[in-house]
């Protein structure tokens, strides 16, 4: 049976001069690639209703809606978020390539245009993005709503689930403004500062349900990683009672652990001792027929988020 042909990639090309236009959808398809064209910001932005590119050619000056203005737009879109903008601009002066970096683009290249250049940056940035995305994917899977904040309590990445949390908590939220949901602006800025040791948490109450947010340890220097936990803490337990067939004490231990707690944390949480919570836990592991914390964990996380 012969194997398929693997998928192209489709470059989003948005440039009003025709020659410049052919020549890089003729290099593009060239190399393999699928281009789609618009000759405007405005073009660009109705093309984006009904296709997804994985990356984005965008000329910076043009008549009507600029490149800047376009990026702008297209960033505020939580599903295009994460497709990356190369600025194509015969602009020379620094603020020019500073603005094209602030409005959303991750790259720029200057006119006339060396192809080999380009081609070099297109190919590297569309690597960087799916592997990005495919990281934000796995962890979206798993159930994991993370959220990375610098010192001044800015979103500087997401997973998709914690973007669909944070945007119920304010409605119209997205990613690209880097402000968090008012209420959430104090608590995250307190992880963040005062570097909080991993699994130290602050619950943030809500009318219909609570967030209990947990710093994990990040490897980039200035930001934090934490994670959002939604807490139905009533609904959840039965839910795990019902699915799983524990006990009310062992629903919520499990619950707990589910949540990132340890066994002293639970234990202060439930008013038992450590030892019991081990001893709940001993039970659940044998009931789920798994090991390990994690397995338990990550059963759970399946159960409670359907």
């Amino acid at each position: 049976m012969p194997s398929e042909a693997p998928a192209r990639d489709r470059i989003l090309v948005v440039d009003d001069t025709p020659d410049s236009l052919s020549l890089l959808v003729d290099t593009l398809e060239q190399e393999g690639m699928t281009a789609l064209v618009a000759t405007s910001g405005e073009a660009a932005l109705e093309l984006l209703d009904h296709d997804t590119p994985d990356l984005i050619l965008m000329d910076a000056v043009m008549p009507g809606m600029d490149g800047f203005e376009a990026t702008r737009r297209i960033k505020r879109d939580p599903a295009f978020a994460y497709v990356p903008v190369i600025f194509m601009t015969g602009l020379t002066e620094p603020e020019h390539a500073i603005a094209a970096l602030e409005n959303g683009g991750i790259d720029y290249i200057r006119k006339p245009i060396v192809i080999e250049e380009l081609l070099a940056r297109i190919r590297v940035h569309l690597a960087n993005a799916r592997n990005a995305h495919r990281s934000r994917l796995a962890l979206d899977g798993a159930g994991r709503h993370l959220v990375a904040v610098d010192r001044g309590g800015r979103v500087t990445w997401c997973t998709p689930q914690a973007g669909r949390l944070l945007s119920r908590i304010e409605p119209g939220w997205n990613e690209d403004a880097r402000q968090l949901p008012e209420r959430l602006v104090y608590p995250m800025q307190r992880i963040a500062q005062q570097a909080l040791l991993p699994g130290h948490s602050i619950r943030v109450e809500f009318p219909d349900f609570d967030i209990d947010l947990a710093a994990v340890e990040s490897e980039r220097e200035g930001d934090t990683l934490i994670r959002l936990t939604e807490v139905r803490e009533g609904a959840e337990i039965a839910l795990l009672q019902n699915r799983i067939g524990l006990t009310q004490r062992e629903a919520e231990v499990l619950l707990w652990v589910s949540y990132g707690k340890s066994n002293r944390s639970v234990s202060e949480i439930l008013g038992i001792s450590p030892r019991t919570v081990n001893k709940h836990l001993q039970q659940i592991f044998t009931k789920l027929g798994v090991e390990t914390r994690a397995a338990a964990t990550a059963l759970a996380v399946r159960i409670i988020s359907g």
